[in-house]
Formats: C-alpha cells, structure tokens, sequence
C-alpha cells in the first residue's frame, strides 16, 4: 500500500507536519506540500496550473492523509482550494476504494471549528468514495489513528 501525505500548511516543517511525522512514523510515504504547486481556484484556468500533477499523485496513493492548519475558523486556503477545484470536475468513482484520514489543528481552535474542517472532508469522501479513516487534532490522537493505517 502507498501513502501520500498532503501537507496543505504553508510551513513545510510547521504543526501540521508534526503530526503528520507522528501518524506516518514507520510508515513509508510521500509527501507533497500544496504550497509548492499553482493550484488555482475554481473557475479559473491558466496554462501553468499543476492540479493534474496532484490528482497524480492521489491517483497513485491507496492512502490519502490531508494535513491542515485551522484558519480563519477552517480549513486552509491550500486545502479548500484543492477541494473546490475537485468538485464536479472528477468522476465520483475516481478515489473509490481510496482510505483517508485528516490532521487538523490549531493553536486554540473552538470545537465548532473543527468539526466544520472534518465534516467538509467527510463529505469530499462520501462524494468520492474514500473511507473516512478518522481525524487526529494532537500528537497523541496522530498516535492511536495510525493502528488505522
């Protein structure tokens, strides 16, 4: 099985890389950070864009972990603008059978927070068919979803 860890944090080495290393500890994996690709949003089409290369890269993974900081009280403009431009431009069969599983945090988020950041990666999975594996928000949690990997 492989394992693409989408790091969808301007920090390459920040928070969320974190507890992507304390969940893929022993896990073979790669990891592609949505700040080093044009990743433009919906609607828009310009000839440098790399969305095709990143759909590569989850058509070639069995495990999808997308890592995300809280901002501006959900997730980030990284990993909200790769879904949006997902949406309705994708077969919904494409990721079936794919697992995924989210890291989310932030300094002092509010509960509500962080289920508005999971419930819209749930739904990307329903509609895509991934299993949901589960969320982690601490390096603990990152600890005891990795028994899911």
């Amino acid at each position: 099985m492989t394992t693409l860890f989408i790091n969808g944090s301007p920090n390459r080495s920040g928070n969320t890389a974190r507890l992507a290393k304390a969940l893929l500890e022993g896990t073979a994996h790669d990891t592609l950070n949505l700040v080093d690709y044009k990743v433009y949003g919906y609607g828009q089409r310009f000839g440098d864009d790399q969305l095709d290369e990143v759909l590569a890269a989850m058509d070639g993974a069995d495990t999808i972990v997308i890592g995300s900081p809280v901002y501006w009280h959900n997730l980030s403009g990284l990993v909200r603008t790769l879904l949006d431009r997902l949406y309705g431009a994708l077969d919904h069969r494409r990721f079936r059978g794919k697992r995924l599983a989210l890291l989310y945090q932030g300094a002092a988020p509010a509960p509500w927070m962080i289920e508005a950041g999971e419930y819209s990666i749930k739904k990307f999975c329903e509609l895509y068919g991934l299993a949901y594996l589960g969320m982690a928000t601490t390096e603990s949690e990152a600890k005891k979803l990795r028994r899911e990997l």
